[in-house]
């Protein structure tokens, strides 16, 4: 066994099984999310943090990636549930001194689970572990970059260090991070885009030649369907509901496709509107199609068949002056699905064919049409397949390009995309790196680097040394919990830049520093005077954010300051970049910006509009920059399901309490699951032919590639889900997601595509 442990304790907590929530949000949601804020902080310090949240001049949410209104807003309560617990979270007043790190030692706080080590505080100050200590100590900044610096110059090579980002650090910090990691002379850059919507931007700039999305806010409120895919807005982009209500109220309909019955799909109660906080529901989803887990190929192509049928036999169905004039390969794709068999579809998606003429029936007088897809969609073997049917569909008929349509990938942290853009990326495109080098006057590299899953493999396998992390929960967020931490614990040094503890704190490497960064909503007054940062949202909208709260230590620095410090002790005049000018104010980073990378110019004039900016989007306006200038249609071969007898599909999910890896609580209440998280979701037939009953504990075991992987001591709950399907909580299944099997192209771990055995546990 690893010492500590990586994974969370095996124990259970008091399971209550209740009733599957029938509406999302509602009062319920706000007396919670208050309830939330106000034990983290006091009522003062908490009304100020949500009366700025998403406000213009104010904080951007440290959430997910949802875009506010350009125009309306609520000036009360911009935010919704999950936001309010974000907030909650980092701008708690509970932090780690000194004195905690001597009580606990790192064994100690690896015994608790994600939960109880995320609502510890945060750190108050920069922390080291020494090689074969057994407790953090405190360190002086300038020592601590002074270690960092001494591992990374003795280095043999560059590429044997590794620097993750996570998806809320902001462009500001980003930038920078990405030119320190260049000027120190790899392109070793894996983020959390490796494990979430990587395989959105494969496909989209093979289809569309632009790897996002391409729809504005505004057009959901044009649409005549939206497509939801593969995502749970109610939990993950809760705001996402409220434009869903507007957008039935103005008459579009809604499928929605999901092996779960999402209550946020369903149906919503919105606690800004009398009626919904009256307890009136509205509802969402016209069409749901309960799809089996990776059947969504299958349904996309058994869907655009029969359209393609329609359109031979009436007419009128596609658009073929649009594909004429914007498209290639629409014969060979039209060919490809006419020859599948239909019957071999149907089966392989786990819809009833009735139900797919439904949907079919819904698509053929709409000409914008809107598709949505988080996770769901880009977590499995064929994902970006997936997506690219997905683009076919709309490309048929002729739903990008125009108000009301387009494709809309919808991100999970608040500046995933802004992370991207800034240049945080293994693979960069040579014109960026000109431009790079040609500013600040040095040559980059132009190796690509290692992503999320080489990189976990190459520190396993020794070649890599240093590991460093802007933001983010590495060991937890990423695959196959336990190589994962192997690799980790055979690094001579991890850095890791928070603002909370989290499990990548304590399985480490022969070293460890913890650098303690301000928050979202924390005033920085780096360089004697305020400063602002910007994020990018789903929908290419950059706009600043400034804290308004007092960090709740004096020993804490911004992000893009302890990029550009560290730069500084790590590359000495070895670098023409002058780092102490970019950080004196922020202004001069958004000047680099803007000379670097398209679309930013006049960066400054336009961060301070209060409703920020777009950033320029070609297929938003029809254009399609691939090398032949036209947008593709793309062939593929749906891969039947193949099982051994006994075996499930599992998938992780979130519950209602979390993001991403933080657990703000306990309870699921929209799946009906209370004071618990080891359990997992099967049919009560499945349940039932494993001799199995409601509340029995037993192990999930999944041995891809030979190597058995356990998840020991979950609790079985009968639910409504697929055959053969069942669903798991992340991160406590991680451990079950092989690293070694990856979305094609992407390379991205297919956590919702798990093959796992369910073996009841013995007394």
């Amino acid at each position: 066994m690893l010492s500590p442990n990586p994974e969370n304790p095996e124990t259970h907590r008091n399971l209550k099984v209740g009733k599957p929530g029938d509406a999302a949000a509602g009062v319920t949601g706000v007396v919670t999310a208050l309830k939330h804020v106000f034990s983290e902080m006091d009522p003062v310090r908490g009304i100020q943090a949500l009366l700025k949240l998403n406000q213009k001049g104010g904080t951007d949410c440290p959430g997910c990636a949802w875009p506010d209104p350009d125009e309306e807003r609520s000036a009360v309560a911009e935010y919704c549930e999950n936001g309010a617990k974000a907030v909650a979270e980092e701008a708690t007043t509970k932090h780690l001194d000194p004195a905690f790190f001597g009580r606990f030692g790192v064994a100690d706080l690896a015994c608790l689970d994600d939960y109880d080590i995320g609502k510890k505080g945060r750190i108050a100050q920069p922390m080291y572990l020494r090689p074969g200590g057994t407790h953090y100590e405190p360190i002086a900044w300038e020592e601590a970059y002074a270690r960092i610096a001494s591992h990374l110059r003795g280095l043999a090579d560059p590429h044997q260090a590794l620097f993750y980002t996570s998806g809320r650090t902001s462009n500001e910090a980003a930038f920078l991070y990405q030119l320190f990691v260049r000027a120190f002379g790899t392109n070793n850059l894996p983020d959390c885009s490796n494990m979430c919507h990587e395989s959105s931007g494969v496909a989209l700039t093979e289809s569309l030649g632009i790897g996002k999305g391409s729809v504005k806010l505004e057009d959901f409120h044009q649409a005549e369907v939206i497509l939801i895919l593969g995502q749970n807005p109610g939990t993950n982009h809760p705001r996402m509901l409220t434009a869903l209500q507007k957008a039935k109220e103005r008459g579009a309909r809604i499928i929605s496709v999901n092996p779960l019955v999402e209550t946020g799909l369903v149906a919503f109660k919105n606690p800004q509107q009398l009626r919904g906080a009256l307890g009136i529901k509205a509802q969402l989803t016209d069409l749901y199609l309960q799809v089996r887990i990776g059947g969504d190929l299958a349904l996309l192509q058994a869907i655009s068949r029969a359209l393609l049928l329609a359109e031979d036999a009436e007419g009128g169905v596609l658009d073929p002056e649009f594909v004429a004039q914007a498209t290639e390969g629409f014969g060979a794709w039209r060919a490809h699905l006419l020859a599948q068999d239909p019957d071999f579809l149907v089966r392989e998606s786990g819809v009833a064919p009735e139900r797919i003429a439904e949907a079919v029936a819904m698509l053929k007088p709409a000409r914008r049409i809107i598709a949505c897809w988080a996770m769901g969609i880009t977590q499995h073997t064929q994902a970006v397949d997936t997506i690219q049917e997905i683009v076919n569909l709309l490309l048929a008929k002729g739903s990008i390009g125009k108000p009301g349509a387009g494709t809309c990938p919808v991100r999970g942290h608040s500046n995933v995309q802004g992370d991207r853009t800034m240049g945080i990326y293994e693979k960069p495109a040579a014109a960026f790196l000109d431009r790079l080098g040609a500013h600040f006057g040095f040559a980059p590299p132009r190796e690509h680097g290692l992503d999320v899953v080489d990189g976990i493999q190459a520190m396993h396998a020794g070649r890599i040394r240093v590991f460093i992390a802007l933001g983010g929960n590495f060991l937890s967020a990423s695959p196959d919990t336990r190589f994962t931490a192997e690799a980790l614990q055979r690094c001579d040094l991890t850095v890791q830049i928070s603002t909370k503890l989290n499990r990548s704190h304590l399985i480490t490497g022969r070293e460890a520093l913890i650098l303690p960064c301000l928050a979202r909503t924390d005033r920085d007054e780096t360089g004697g005077s305020p400063q602002f940062v910007t994020c990018e949202n789903s929908m290419g909208v950059v706009q600043a954010s400034r804290g308004n709260l007092r960090p709740v230590s004096a020993d804490l620095r911004s992000e893009p300051a302890i990029v550009a410090e560290l730069a500084r002790a790590v590359l000495g005049d070895g670098t023409p970049v002058d780092w102490t000018a970019l950080i004196r104010h922020y202004d001069h980073i958004r000047d680099a910006i803007e000379a670097v990378i398209p679309g930013f110019d006049r960066y400054n004039e336009r961060a301070r509009k209060p409703e920020g900016f777009y950033l320029p989007n070609s297929a938003r306006e029809g254009q399609f920059p691939t090398a032949t200038g036209r947008a593709h249609f793309t062939c593929a071969q749906v891969e039947p399901l193949e099982l051994p007898d006994d075996a499930l599909i599992m998938m992780t999910v979130r519950s209602h309490d979390q993001f991403n890896t933080t657990i703000y609580g306990l309870d699921d209440r929209y799946r009906g699951i209370y004071d618990e998280r080891r359990v997992v979701f099967m049919h009560p037939r499945d349940v039932a032919s494993r001799g199995l009953a409601t509340g029995d504990i037993v192990h999930l075991v999944n041995d891809t590639g030979g190597r058995e992987r356990i998840a020991r001591h979950f609790i079985v709950v009968p639910y409504d889900i697929p055959e053969r399907c069942c669903a798991t909580y992340f991160p406590e299944a991680n451990v079950l997601v092989p690293i070694d099997r990856v979305a094609r192209k992407s390379n991205t771990p297919t956590s919702k595509w798990v093959p796992i055995r369910v073996e009841k546990a013995t007394a």
